[in-house]
């Protein structure tokens, strides 16, 4: 079964700032696959180059086999490139629930919009609690419930999360991964970025790490978790 993403010796700058110098990775059919680093080390550039936000410089992405670079992202989005980017993407004016009617109209979910919202409320019960309440009013932790939902509504094909831990308390982060974890169960092809490497290695298949925009090691996820060297000098852990 070929790989449902491969990236082979990407380029992206910003003018003369190299962010991404050569890097490939590949993310098999119902695998997941975490990227972890320090700030600064190309994680986010690579998620927003892979979803087309970012103009490449060189090298090749493709998204099930085909080539992504004529693709605009909303088309990538239809054909089940879910992005989250970092800061969770949500409408800050619009309610819980017309976040959720725009992510589905938008991404493409299957079936009917009620009993997509009936799946999200009876896992996050406490979004059908805020259903009528602003996106921007909920807190970090509820806001990463509401970005989640967009995957559970709507089934992607590849599944991108950059930083969802980020800002969470650690029973808001434990919850989160929770999710993700239901989602690999699922199925579900995920590429995790994350800066908390013990928790994106713990649930992942095969780690890649990033430093100055390259990938310096890469190889199953347990052995990388297990590897204190690793964590300390590569991640500061």
């Amino acid at each position: 079964m070929p790989a449902i993403l491969e990236i082979e010796r990407l380029h992206v700058s910003y003018g003369p700032i190299r962010a991404l110098r050569g890097v490939s990775l590949t993310v098999e059919p119902g695998r997941t696959a975490a990227v972890v680093g320090a700030n600064g080390a190309g994680k986010t550039t690579l998620m927003r180059a892979v979803s087309n936000l970012l103009p490449i410089e060189s090298g090749e992405i493709r998204f099930d086999g085909k080539p992504t670079a004529a693709v605009k992202p909303h088309r990538l989005a239809r054909q089940g490139l879910l992005h989250i980017p970092e800061g969770r993407g949500t409408l800050q004016r619009l309610s819980v629930a017309e976040n959720l009617r725009v992510a589905f109209d938008r991404d493409g979910g299957g079936g009917g919009f009620a009993a997509a919202v009936e799946t999200v409320y009876a896992r996050f019960p406490r979004l059908g609690e805020r259903a009528r309440q602003a996106a921007g009013t909920l807190s970090g932790g509820e806001q990463q419930m509401l970005a989640l939902s967009r995957a559970i509504m709507c089934r992607p094909r590849l599944l991108l999360l950059d930083e969802p831990s980020l800002g969470l308390s650690p029973r808001m982060v434990k919850e989160a991964f929770a999710v993700l974890a239901d989602f690999k169960r699922e199925g579900i092809p995920i590429v995790l970025v994350e800066q908390n490497a013990r928790a994106a290695l713990s649930l992942a298949d095969i780690g890649y790490v990033m430093r100055q925009g390259e990938i310096i090691f890469s190889g199953p996820a347990a052995e990388l978790c297990a590897d204190p060297a690793m964590l300390r000098h590569y991640l500061g852990d």
